[in-house]
């Protein structure tokens, strides 16, 4: 028997194991990856322009304008008491939304009533659930909080019914066999496993929502954003560059904010 008999290294399945239907489609995709760019009809004239008129808007947020912080501080807090009603409301909201999404729960009709209203309010962007509250409420913080609450709602609601339908069943399957009640079931089997994830979850979408404050602001739903697009449209940019650096702050101490909170769960 040769040394060659046995492979003397490993390596991972291909995931289309023909290599002619493999290379094939590496090659389609290319092919439309061309096309598609072709079909965009880019003017490159106007790109030229573009590139010389970022160079000047550039140029001219240098340096930042801190002059007006008031402004500044007032958008910045305004935002951040838009993540935490957002994530607080939306977090209890979540709770009944999230059991009734729960296939081994609810029986079939709630079931697909709560997943309906989890797959509708998870299909726009909150630019443009932004954009419906802004019309219905007008500007200001308002319409943001309605905004970031229906994300926050979706959001924690999918993935606390997923963790429901993925829970070990002897736990649930044990209080029933008790002939506990609806809430008792709940209180005993589903709440001890699902408390940490949903707290886990939870502290994410909060993170995510002091991102996303500053976002549906840019269409008029409150916020820094809502001061960053008026600084824009009046050609202001030393103070957009300040408000920018303001948001990444924002930004990062959410995040610190959020891992520091996740490790103490761990």
């Amino acid at each position: 028997m040769t040394s060659h008999a046995y492979p003397t290294s490993w390596q991972p399945p291909k995931f289309i194991p023909n290599p002619y239907l493999r290379y094939g489609l590496l090659l389609a995709a290319v092919v439309y990856i061309v096309w598609s760019l072709g079909a965009l009809d880019i003017d490159w004239r106007r790109v030229d322009q573009g590139m010389t008129r970022a160079a000047n808007m550039f140029a001219r947020m240098v340096p930042p304008d801190f002059s007006r912080w008031q402004l500044l501080a007032s958008g910045l807090i305004e935002s951040v008491q838009m993540a935490l009603a957002a994530s607080f409301v939306g977090m209890l909201l979540a709770i009944p939304l999230g059991v009734c999404a729960a296939s081994n729960l609810v029986p079939m009709p709630v079931y697909l009533a709560a997943r309906a209203v989890l797959v509708v309010s998870r299909t726009f962007h909150e630019v443009i659930v932004a954009i419906f509250f802004v019309k219905i409420f007008g500007f200001g913080p308002l319409a943001g909080v309605m905004t970031l609450t229906v994300a926050s709602m979706s959001f924690i609601g999918k993935m606390l019914a997923e963790d429901i339908e993925n829970m070990r069943g002897g736990q649930l399957e044990a209080i029933r066999a008790t002939g506990a009640s609806f809430g008792k079931m709940l209180l005993y089997a589903v709440q001890p496993q699902m408390l940490p994830r949903y707290v886990g979850v939870s502290i994410y979408r909060l993170d995510a929502n002091v991102r996303h404050s500053t976002v549906v602001g840019i269409v008029g739903a409150g916020g820094i954003g809502q001061t960053l697009a008026a600084s824009f449209s009046r050609y202001d940019y030393d103070f957009s560059l300040a408000i920018l650096l303001t948001i990444i702050t924002l930004v990062f101490a959410g995040e610190f904010f959020s891992n520091w909170v996740r490790a103490r769960l761990r």
